[in-house]
């Protein structure tokens, strides 16, 4: 029996996810694909997520009703098709916190905000990419940093 206590994670309510139901999913890989690349360029570049190369991540926003999969190109991040060697599953409060590097990959992971299921060795290579990053070469984070930051915790309030 754990005697930790339970972190209760904002959540969007199902009412506010219902419209992301009927956006068709190549719409949301879409603009996830053009955000990720935009926000990773220069780590693309630098090949550091050559490690995703074939394989095949599912970024599962579960409050959302967004399931995304991903792979790497010889160039890019792209969408996928077919099933995913690893899974990263989590509400969208805690996916906008790492986003805003409120929260590490590691504290997110250990306390189950986040979870990871199939490929151990994917896995433990993408988090280790995400606690490396630079939030100075992320290109999507500088633009958004203000509003992510003074949104968190309207959204906390809102919906935790």
């Amino acid at each position: 029996m754990s005697t930790r206590p339970e972190h209760k994670a904002a959540r969007l309510p199902r009412l506010l996810a219902l419209p992301m139901a009927v956006v068709p999913a190549s719409f949301h890989a879409a603009v996830a694909v053009t955000a990720l690349n935009h926000a990773l360029a220069v780590q693309l570049a630098r090949d550091e997520l050559d490690f995703l190369a074939g394989r095949r991540v599912m970024l599962d926003v579960q409050d959302a009703n967004i399931k995304l999969l991903l792979t790497v190109t010889d160039t890019a991040l792209a969408a996928a098709g077919g099933d995913p060697d690893l899974v990263v599953q989590g509400t969208l409060y805690d996916f906008l916190l790492l986003a805003a590097r409120r929260e590490d990959p590691d504290t997110l992971f250990f306390q189950r905000r986040l979870h990871m299921e199939g490929d151990t060795e994917l896995g433990l290579g993408l988090k280790n990419f995400l606690a490396a990053l630079d939030e100075d070469e992320v290109a999507l984070l500088r633009p958004l940093d203000f509003l992510l930051k003074r949104s968190l915790p309207v959204y906390q309030r809102l919906f935790g």
